[in-house]
């Protein structure tokens, strides 16, 4: 499957409403990683060698090099932050280098076919959360709208869902796919994902018991870190807004 987040089948019936779109534009770098390469994103091979701390190193080391209108700000905090505890997580492997690199291009490339532009996030383990709080304007309150609807979200959670609510409010939590859903449900949005997945250009989380009144959009680069999306014309007025945090 192409979207990973969606690894862990319910016991019951799905919840989640998702929607695959394939990208509308020609996809240049799907075309050569088709005649270079078999390996992308949603079939990660990745090396049991490398340890988590050198990989994290790398992918830091890679966003410092690429050239964007953040000024390279998120590969700097990458490449500066301590290795973390590793924690298992339902969305992936870490990427090697060379899928890393091919995402990373692939995504710039689709960012400027859609006519978006990223308002780079803290990659310290919360940019979901901080994502997400950036397009709604700061709301924490889904971490509650988990523990109210228990009963429609437990089926999809790997463990016992108190424990689960209680990793879920640790800061440097990576979030998932229920994350997601839980917010298109509390704010009645259509969550956007434009990906770097080589087979799937666009996701859409849509709110499961009523039409969605507004849209979030977000970047999923390479399964490890998401960033907030603008119209590239609304986008210098973006950054020139107060930042508003999640923690």
């Amino acid at each position: 499957m192409a979207f990973s987040l969606l690894a862990l089948k319910p016991r019951q019936q799905p919840l989640s409403r998702l929607r695959f779109c394939q990208c509308p534009f020609g996809d240049r770098m799907s075309e050569h990683q088709d005649s270079t390469s078999k390996s992308s994103s949603s079939s990660i091979s990745s090396s049991t060698q490398e340890s988590e701390e050198e990989v994290t190193v790398t992918i830091g080391s890679l966003l410092a090099q690429a050239k964007n209108n953040s000024g390279n700000s998120l590969g700097r905090r990458l490449s500066q932050l301590g290795s973390i505890p590793h924690t298992p997580r339902v969305n992936g492997k870490i990427p090697n280098l060379d899928n890393a690199t091919l995402d990373h291009e692939r995504l710039s490339e689709r960012l400027g076919n859609y006519g978006l532009a990223e308002f780079q996030i803290e990659g310290d383990g919360n940019c979901q959360f901080r994502a997400l709080a950036d397009q709604i304007f700061r709301n924490p309150d889904y971490h509650k709208h988990l523990k109210e609807f228990r009963k429609q979200y437990e089926s999809y959670v790997p463990m016992e869902y108190k424990v689960y609510l209680k990793k879920m409010k640790r800061s440097g939590e990576w979030g998932d796919h229920l994350t997601l859903q839980a917010a298109a449900d509390r704010f009645g949005a259509k969550i956007c994902l434009l990906t770097s997945f080589r087979d799937t250009c666009l996701i859409e989380i849509v709110p499961r018991d009523v039409t969605p009144t507004r849209e979030l959009w977000l970047s999923f680069w390479c399964e490890v870190h998401y960033n907030s999306l603008y119209a590239t014309d609304d986008f210098l007025t973006r950054k020139t807004k107060k930042k508003h945090w999640l923690f």
